[in-house]
C-alpha cells in the first residue's frame, strides 16, 4: 500500500461517521422516522460507493483484510460522543453493540467472500 492510498483509506474511514454525525440526526429531526430511513440509504450508499463501488475507490483493502464500514461507523460516533463530554460509561452499552454488530456482519460476510 503505497503512502496515497494509506491517507485515502483514512480519510474515507473518517468520512462515514462524519457524515453520520453530520447530518442523520438533522434529516431525523426534520422528517421523524422517515428521515432516518432516507438518511440510512442516502448516506450508506452514497459513502460506499464513494469507498468501495466506483472504478478508482478510497479504500484500498489489501490482502485478505476486510472491514465492515459499520464498525467504522460505531469507533466514529463513539469517540465524536466523548470528544462532545459524552461519559464513556453511558456509552459503554453502544460500544459493546457496535462490536457485536460488526463481528456478526464479518462473520456473515466471511462464509460467502
Amino acid at each position: 500500500m503505497t503512502i496515497q492510498q494509506a491517507i485515502a483509506t483514512i480519510v474515507g474511514g473518517f468520512v462515514f461517521p462524519f457524515v453520520i454525525q453530520m447530518i442523520w440526526g438533522k434529516m431525523v429531526e426534520h422528517w421523524g422516522a422517515i428521515g432516518g430511513w432516507i438518511a440510512a440509504a442516502f448516506i450508506v450508499g452514497t459513502v460506499w460507493a464513494m469507498n468501495h463501488g466506483i472504478p478508482k475507490p478510497m479504500i484500498t483493502q489489501a490482502g485478505s483484510v476486510w472491514i465492515d464500514m459499520g464498525l467504522a461507523a460505531g469507533v466514529g460516533v463513539f469517540v465524536a460522543t466523548l470528544t462532545r463530554g459524552g461519559k464513556l460509561n453511558k456509552a459503554m452499552p453502544n460500544l459493546a453493540a457496535a462490536l457485536v454488530g460488526g463481528l456478526i456482519g464479518g462473520l456473515i460476510l466471511s462464509f460467502f467472500l
